[in-house]
């Protein structure tokens, strides 16, 4: 995943050698509070930094970015069976606030092939934003495969990092009012790429571990930015928390009950808030959409987000045919 010269957010290490993989972990959950914020409050909530602004964009929906935070590391990668292997550097964390609904926050690092046999002064690292540098040779696939499968306790792990970011922004008060139209239930994804062979052209790998936690494995065109591997990342994680949350709401619901207003108690707010947020690669980069069509074929992400929007539909024509009146506010 090398680049040309060196910008900020490529994947030049400035030691001269390339990325050779970016790992992360992205966490998705509702924003608490009852209605969906406007751009002013969603540019409050996700002010992260005094010296940088909040990206803002409005098509093709609304979307907010905070900047990037960075968090120092010094501490041993997690590998599968290899060798230990101690990585110097920052994570790069940020937010994003979906249509002023659904909140997410990532944290990812990328790394080189080899860095230092000794460990250099911190300003060495801060000049390589995002990157951890290891102390010596680096094996990209037995990070990988520990990066993937759970690190152990004295191993790097980044989800504590989004983690905190969701909770300092859920917890200003004056912003949120905490009354969610809709119980959820918050996930995780955790991804990690390599650079494609030349010619290759593999399939993300996409599971759902024991825990619930998603799992995602890539292969990205060299020259493929860290960033935007986390972009896709964050895409997919949206999509895959729109799917579960929506499934999970159907799942617990007699349909075929006389209790009407019971099921619209339940359909209403997913059509209010969620359903309209269905927008795979609305903002992922042009030279990873082949990735988003692997995950179309398998597991169908959009075959099944439709059959569960016509689900929705179908049960609400039930409901007005059945009770007129069901859906004027009392």
């Amino acid at each position: 995943m090398s680049g040309g010269p060196h910008e900020p957010g490529d994947t030049e290490t400035g030691t001269g050698t390339e990325t050779v993989l970016a790992c992360g972990e992205v966490r998705t959950c509702l924003l608490p509070t009852r209605d969906a914020v406007d751009e002013q409050v969603a540019e409050r909530l996700l002010r992260l930094r005094a010296d940088e602004r909040v990206r803002l964009s409005r098509r093709p929906n609304r979307h907010a970015v905070s900047p990037d935070v960075l968090t120092g590391v010094d501490c041993r990668l997690p590998t599968a069976g290899g060798p230990r292997i101690r990585a110097v550097g920052t994570v790069t964390a940020r937010a994003a606030l979906v249509e002023g609904r659904v909140l997410q926050a990532t944290a990812h690092f990328s790394a080189p092939a080899d860095g230092p046999d000794r460990r250099q002064p911190w300003g060495y690292y801060l000049v390589r934003p995002g990157v951890l540098v290891p102390v010596g040779r680096l094996s990209a696939r037995a990070v990988v495969e520990g990066f993937l499968t759970g690190q152990r306790q004295d191993e790097l792990d980044v989800g504590p990092v989004a983690e905190g970011l969701l909770a300092r922004i859920s917890r200003q008060h004056r912003l949120l009012d905490y009354d969610t139209p809709l119980n959820t239930t918050d996930t995780s994804l955790r991804w990690a790429a390599l650079p494609a062979a030349d010619g290759e052209a593999a399939a993300p790998h996409f599971t759902v571990a024991d825990d619930g936690r998603r799992v995602v494995e890539l292969r990205l065109p060299r020259g493929t930015p860290p960033a935007a591997a986390a972009a896709l990342c964050e895409d997919l994680a949206l999509h895959d928390w729109l799917l579960t949350t929506v499934a999970d709401k159907l799942d617990g619901l007699r349909l075929g009950s006389d209790d009407g207003r019971a099921a619209l108690k339940v359909l209403r707010p997913l059509v209010d808030h969620l359903l309209h947020l269905w927008m795979p690669q609305a903002r992922v980069d042009r030279t990873l959409n082949s990735l988003w069509r692997e995950l179309e074929e398998t597991p169908g992400f959009s075959r099944q987000w439709s059959s569960l929007a016509q689900r929705i539909r179908d049960q609400l024509a039930v409901q007005l045919l059945t009770r007129g009146d069901a859906l004027t506010p009392s």
